[in-house]
């Protein structure tokens, strides 16, 4: 335990926190979008809308080995401690690069490097609040001007039928397309993924996970703007 305490408190420690994190966090928001698709798949044979029929299936999954929700409930745990380290990790390495560089050598440091902390560090910012307000809209409701627990598909469609909820959703997700580029890109080398064989891999990976991630998310909010998803 001692050994981790110590390895976490390095500079090298963090970084390898924050890409281990980075990487649980990178899962959980593919496999949530994937889930987000099943809004183009209107009802079952049953009269279900899928997207409601996918988020009971989250809700029992395990049942009865385990409590309803329970799974549910350990998902949410782990990822709330991955968001946790990473904030974290994120804000002491921050910290610490300030303090190294002194404000000389910040005035001299490269525009792109420059470009790509500003963007992970509000993007940053704007993803957490929005992870607040998204969970209080669709998940609790209390954001919602006409929330009904359990229909997943209604209250999709009547919170993005506003003009601001699609405005706001837009820009978290752009903030999201940039995270995610610069973090797929950064994993690769922290974690020593660093080869002359497959380096000039990682950029085309990381700006194409990130393009699919944006599409799959705003491409149900689009077609209920449109009009193309409807109640």
């Amino acid at each position: 335990m001692r050994r981790v305490v110590t390895l976490y408190q390095s500079t090298v420690g963090k970084k390898a926190m924050m890409a281990v994190s980075g990487i649980v966090l990178f899962g959980f928001v593919l496999a949530h979008m994937v889930g987000n698709l099943k809004m183009l798949f209107g009802r079952n044979e049953e009269g279900v809308y899928a997207m409601d029929a996918y988020a009971e299936f989250l809700r029992d999954v395990g049942y009865p080995l385990v409590p309803h929700e329970g799974v549910l409930w350990i998902a949410r745990l782990v990822l709330l401690a991955a968001v946790g380290i990473h904030i974290l990790a994120a804000v002491q390495l921050s910290q610490r690069s300030r303090a190294a560089r002194g404000a000389a050598y910040k005035k001299q440091q490269p525009l792109s490097f420059s470009y790509a902390s500003r963007t992970m560090r509000w993007g940053g910012v704007i993803i957490a609040l929005f992870i607040v307000y998204h969970i209080a809209h669709l998940t609790t409701g209390q954001a919602h001007a006409d929330f009904v627990k359990g229909e997943v598909y209604r209250n999709f469609v009547v919170a993005f039928q506003n003009p601001l909820v699609f405005a706001f959703y837009l820009v978290a997700q752009t903030a999201l397309c940039f995270h995610l580029f610069h973090g797929v890109w950064s994993v690769f080398q922290t974690l020593g993924a660093n080869h002359p064989r497959y380096n000039h891999l990682r950029r085309p990976f990381a700006v194409g996970y990130a393009l699919v991630v944006f599409v799959g998310f705003m491409l149900p909010p689009v077609l209920v703007v449109t009009g193309m998803l409807t109640l």
